[in-house]
């Protein structure tokens, strides 16, 4: 069984909502805030070591050059580049739009997604930092990075319930062109390490597991399946949002953490949940494994799925993981490989218990 504590929450979080948590090493932790600031923290010594500062409120950041630096990006549109040694910083560019995603690139680089329905891509070191634009279907919500069998993939969810798997050394043409097995409106997206599968959340607490090869065997093995769900005081059943899905680097299952205040730990290749850590203060609006797998930040910071009004202290949570922790109850989990199912209902009820 998981720990249940909630783990230390670190002291000087963001002063809003956090919408982006991501460790860039063992112990170094960067967070992006509606504040308009990006933070880093050293979740071992409990302390803030540095931030900096956008025009606007922060959507994502991602991690480069080891950890030495980040590049962010948000609803000033602009992606900026900052180096947390020299605190150096460098607009690279904009989007036409607020920037929703941003991801570093295995090839080197970077992309970005955003609600201008473009993805573009960036090479920090160069003169000409934005090197290509390619249009996408919708508004970007939510992107993914992995590699599969040496071929380094971007995955795009948009608006639309789009989603487009790219080969990131071409990204004019999307190697594959899916719609979203859910029906609702996506909200979140992850990878497998392994290359062979990914995980979308919906705004309706359901989860898809969608395989990459697109051979009609392969396809068979999908499946989505109902969480983050609670009895509503007239006993009718409420649908949280999904707001976050990572992979766990080591073991391969995965996290789901919702505006329920509530992360479940999922063994994808059992079919089964492994453990739950509830009782977060509010919304769980983002969360991320450490590289070695051995602690995880949670984000409990309120997402507005209720409108304005009270609630409680946006804060950020570390906690350490032992050895077993997240560990999978199958042999096949890492890989996912799970045996072919009928339908997705019959996968709810084998991974809810």
């Amino acid at each position: 069984m998981l720990p249940c504590d909630l783990g230390v929450a670190l002291s000087d979080p963001p002063a809003d909502g956090v919408s982006k948590v991501r460790f860039a090493s063992a112990h170094a932790l960067v967070s992006a805030s509606w504040d308009g600031h990006v933070y880093l923290h050293d979740t071992a010594a409990n302390e803030l070591r540095a931030r900096y500062a956008h025009r606007a409120a922060v959507l994502d950041v991602a991690v480069v050059d080891g950890g030495a630096s980040v590049v962010s990006a948000g609803v000033d549109r602009e992606l900026k580049a900052h180096d947390w040694t020299t605190g150096v910083e460098r607009i690279l560019g904009a989007h036409d739009a607020p920037v929703r995603a941003v991801e570093a690139l295995p090839t080197g680089g970077l992309v970005s997604g955003s609600w201008d329905r473009t993805i573009r891509v960036w090479d920090a070191r160069g003169a000409r930092a934005c090197v290509g634009v390619h249009e996408q279907p919708d508004k970007v919500y939510a992107m993914a990075i992995t590699t599969r069998h040496g071929v380094p993939l971007v995955i795009v969810a948009t608006a639309g319930r789009h989603v487009l798997l790219l080969d990131a050394r071409r990204l004019s043409e999307p190697v594959q062109r899916r719609e979203s097995s859910l029906k609702a409106q996506t909200r979140c997206l992850a990878a497998s390490e392994d290359g062979e599968s990914y995980a979308v959340g919906s705004v309706d607490g359901r989860v898809a597991m969608e395989y990459i090869d697109a051979s009609d065997e392969v396809q068979e093995r999908k499946y989505a399946f109902k969480c983050h769900r609670s009895t509503g005081a007239d006993g009718v059943d409420v649908a949280h949002p999904v707001n976050v899905l990572a992979f766990h680097p080591v073991h391969g299952t995965f996290a789901s953490g919702g505006c329920d205040g509530v992360v479940n730990v999922w063994d994808g290749g059992a079919k089964k949940r492994l453990g739950q850590w509830a009782g977060y203060p509010t919304s769980v609006a983002s969360l991320s494994f450490s590289p070695d797998g051995r602690r995880v930040a949670v984000a409990a910071s309120y997402t507005y799925e209720e409108g304005d009004r009270p609630h409680a202290q946006d804060a950020i949570y570390v906690r350490e993981l032992g050895s077993k922790d997240c560990a999978p109850k199958s042999k096949s989990a890492k890989l996912f490989a799970s045996a072919p199912i009928r339908t997705a209902g019959k996968a709810s009820a084998a991974l809810v218990a």
